[in-house]
């Protein structure tokens, strides 16, 4: 997002009213959400039916419609992170629903550099997990988000966070052994 401050002050000219800030807003943002969504959703399992335009939509309402004063880049990506990440999580329990207590929609755990891919897991248990680790190690948990849900690369993430790849490297292979571990037993 090139733009972050123009976008930070977009938001909250928005937010105070202005309905011709969104309209400048809408092009700074929508790539940047779009990407995040395809990255998330390019790591859901085969069949999925969210599409990444409607998850874009959704959180770029949701977004908007948060009471946020906008810090940073940072700030934001990590909301946007967590925002697809409440989406993907009540779109699963909806899907949940649906089925009257079946399996649940499976999502692929992934890191975000390697294509290798691990084993399925149940998104409401993934989230009962984060929120886990969010209590024990909140950069862990911070990172696990960036990587899977905002689909940023470690260097991305370092930048962001301000640490350095080789931190991002063992915070996110601590974290998916945590992750592993936890999923596990549940």
């Amino acid at each position: 997002m090139e733009h972050s401050a123009e976008v930070l002050r977009l938001l909250d000219q928005w937010r105070a009213g202005d309905e011709a800030a969104y309209d400048r807003l809408i092009p700074l943002v929508y790539a940047e959400l779009r990407r995040l969504a395809h990255a998330q959703l390019r790591r859901e399992s085969p069949g999925h039916s969210l599409q990444p335009t409607l998850l874009v939509h959704e959180a770029y309402l949701r977004l908007a419609d948060a009471d946020i004063a906008w810090q940073n880049r940072t700030h934001f990506m990590s909301v946007a992170a967590r925002v697809m990440r409440r989406i993907l999580v009540d779109w699963a329990r909806a899907r949940r629903a649906e089925k009257r207590g079946g399996d649940g929609v499976r999502v692929t755990l992934t890191d975000a550099v390697s294509a290798r891919q691990s084993d399925p897991v149940d998104m409401l248990a993934l989230d009962g997990a984060l929120e886990r680790l969010q209590a024990l190690d909140p950069r862990q948990a911070q990172v696990v988000e960036l990587a899977y849900f905002a689909g940023l690369t470690y260097p991305e993430i370092g930048r962001l966070l301000d640490i350095s790849e080789a931190t991002v490297d063992r915070d996110l292979r601590h974290a998916r052994a945590w992750l592993k571990r936890e999923l596990a037993v549940r």
